[in-house]
C-alpha cells in the first residue's frame, strides 16, 4: 500500500523496536573543561522495509540481513560462461545473481542456468513482456521489470497474473534513463519527482492487480538523486527496496559513488539488497565492493577486516607492500577476524587496540599483538609470515592467543626503548584529559556560581 509521507525517525523508531536494532551510544565530550553526555541514536543491525518477499531461498526484507546482488557480464545463451561466472560470484560471496534475457535463446538457457546456479537466479526483461512470461516458466526464482518499456497495464497484468500462479516474486526496477514517457520532461524539471512518480505509479498498478510480490529498486547515475528519491519512496511504500547506483563507472570511481550513495541509504536503515554496478567483465568485483560496504557499516559479516594507516612522515618500512601482501593472504580466512597494519611503532598498539591481531613496524625490527598487548618483536622483514604464524597458531589453539610472556615483555622493552616521549598517543590523550578535570574538581570554587554586577 502507497502511503502518506511520514516522518523518517519516526518510522525507524518503529521498526527499530521491532527488529531490536536501536540503541543508544554515549560518550563523553570535553567543553571548555566539563564533561558532557553526548547520545547519538544509532541504526545498526537491520532496519528492514516492512513487507518481505523471498528470492529462491534468500529473504528479503522485513528484518532480513541485507543481500548481495550481482549481474552477469556473459551473454546468457553463452551457458558454459555464464555458469562459470556464476559460480564465481557464488564464491564471492553473492548471494543472487541476475542475467540479461534479451532473446529466446535465453530463455533456453535460463532453465539451466536456474537449474544448476548454487545461487537464485532473476532474470532481466526489458521491452518484452512476453519474455517475462517465459523466464517465468523456465523458472526464474525472480523477474525484474522496467516499467519505462515493458508496456501498459494490460500486458503487465499477463505478467503478474502468472507470477502469482508460481508464487515469483517481481523487481520493479525504475532507472532514470527509461522513465515512462510521460515523465520525461518532468526528469529534466525534476529528476526526483520524476524517479519517485515513476516507481509510485506502479506500485500502485501492481496493487490494483492484487500483486503484492515485490521489490522496488529506484537507480540513476546521480548520487545525490538516488539517495533523496529512495528516502522518499521508502516513507511511502512498505515493499522491499533494492539500491544501486547505475552505470556508477570503473572500479575506481564506481566504487567511491557506490559507497557514498548506498552508504548513506543504509546508515539511514534504507535498503534492503544492493548491486554495485561497475564497468568490469569481472562481476565478482561488484560483489567485494558490496561486501566491504555492509562490513564497514556493521551489517553483515564475511571475512576478515583489514585496518591500515594512511602513513606518514614516521614511517621507516616498506609499509605498502607489506599492507598489499597482508591483504592478499587474508583472503584464505573465513573468520571475520580484524587484522591491523600500522606504520608508528609508539601509536600502532592504541590506535588499533580492538583488532584482534595486528603488526606495527619500524626500520629494523617491529611487533606483533592482539587486542592492544603485545606477544613478540620480530625483524621487520619477517612481519608478515610472523603475523600469520601467530593467526594460524590462534586458530590451533581453539581461538586462544599463545603468548609467551618472556617474548611479550622483551617487546614491552623494545617499545619502551623505542618510544617518541612527545607522541600524543591515545594513552596520553587520556590521561591528560583525566588530570584536568581532577585539577578542575579540586578548585576551591568548584560548582559555584557567579554573576556579574
Amino acid at each position: 500500500m502507497v502511503e502518506a509521507a511520514t516522518s523518517r525517525p519516526a518510522r525507524h523508531a518503529a521498526l527499530n523496536s521491532r527488529t531490536g536494532a536501536q540503541f543508544e551510544a554515549s560518550w563523553p565530550v570535553r567543553r571548555t573543561g566539563v564533561h558532557i553526555l553526548q547520545t547519538c541514536h544509532l541504526y545498526t543491525g537491520r532496519v528492514a522495509s516492512e513487507r518481505q518477499i523471498h528470492v529462491g531461498g534468500v529473504p528479503i526484507g522485513g528484518g532480513a540481513p541485507v543481500a548481495v546482488q550481482t549481474m552477469t557480464k556473459t551473454e546468457t545463451a553463452d551457458l558454459r560462461a555464464t555458469m562459470d561466472q556464476i559460480r564465481t560470484v557464488a564464491e564471492a560471496g553473492a548471494d543472487i545473481v541476475r542475467v540479461a534475457v534479451p532473446r529466446d535463446q535465453d530463455v533456453e538457457a535460463l532453465k539451466t542456468i536456474v537449474r544448476d546456479s548454487p545461487i537464485p537466479v532473476i532474470a532481466d526483461i526489458h521491452f518484452n513482456y512476453t519474455l517475462a512470461l517465459k523466464a517465468l516458466d523456465a523458472g526464474a526464482h525472480c523477474v525484474r521489470l522496467n516499467p519505462g518499456n515493458i508496456g501498459g497495464p494490460d500486458k503487465v497484468s499477463l505478467v503478474t497474473k502468472r507470477a502469482n500462479e508460481l508464487g515469483t516474486p517481481l523487481r520493479i526496477g525504475v532507472n532514470s534513463g527509461s522513465l515512462p514517457a510521460h515523465l520525461r520532461e518532468l526528469e529534466f524539471e525534476n529528476p526526483v519527482e520524476a524517479l519517485v512518480t515513476a516507481a509510485v505509479e506502479f506500485v500502485e498498478l501492481m496493487e490494483r492487480l492484487d500483486f503484492t510480490n515485490f521489490k522496488v529498486s529506484m537507480k540513476s547515475t546521480s548520487v545525490p538523486n538516488t539517495i533523496a528519491s529512495n528516502r522518499l519512496l521508502s516513507e511511502r511504500i512498505p515493499y522491499p527496496l533494492h539500491l544501486g547506483i547505475t552505470e556508477a563507472g570503473t572500479k575506481w570511481s564506481g566504487s567511491l559513488k557506490s559507497a557514498v550513495g548506498l552508504g548513506t541509504l543504509l546508515a539511514d536503515g534504507i535498503g534492503d539488497t544492493i548491486r554495485i554496478s561497475l564497468s568490469t567483465f569481472h562481476a565478482e568485483e561488484e560483489v567485494k565492493v558490496a561486501w566491504e560496504i555492509l562490513k564497514a557499516l556493521k551489517l553483515r559479516e564475511r571475512g576478515p577486516v583489514l585496518i591500515a594507516c594512511p602513513t606518514c612522515g614516521r614511517l621507516q618500512f616498506d609499509m605498502d607492500t607489506v599492507v598489499a601482501e597482508v591483504e592478499r593472504r587474508l583472503e584464505a580466512y573465513d573468520d571475520p577476524i580484524e587484522v591491523s597494519v600500522l606504520g608508528c611503532a609508539v601509536n600502532g598498539i592504541g590506535e588499533a587496540r580492538h583488532a584482534d591481531f595486528g603488526i606495527t613496524g619500524a626500520k629494523d625490527a617491529g611487533a606483533i599483538y592482539s587486542k592492544g598487548k603485545m606477544i613478540r618483536k620480530v625483524k621487520t622483514e619477517n612481519l608478515v609470515d610472523e603475523l600469520f604464524a601467530e593467526i594460524d597458531k590462534y586458530y590451533a589453539s581453539g581461538k586462544r592467543v599463545v603468548r609467551d610472556e618472556r617474548a611479550a615483555a622483551e617487546a614491552e622493552q623494545w617499545l619502551a626503548e623505542n618510544e617518541d616521549a612527545t607522541a600524543m598517543t591515545p594513552e596520553r590523550t587520556a590521561a591528560m584529559e583525566a588530570a584536568a578535570v581532577a585539577l578542575e574538581e579540586s578548585s576551591p570554587v568548584a560548582g559555584r556560581r557567579f554573576t556579574r554586577a
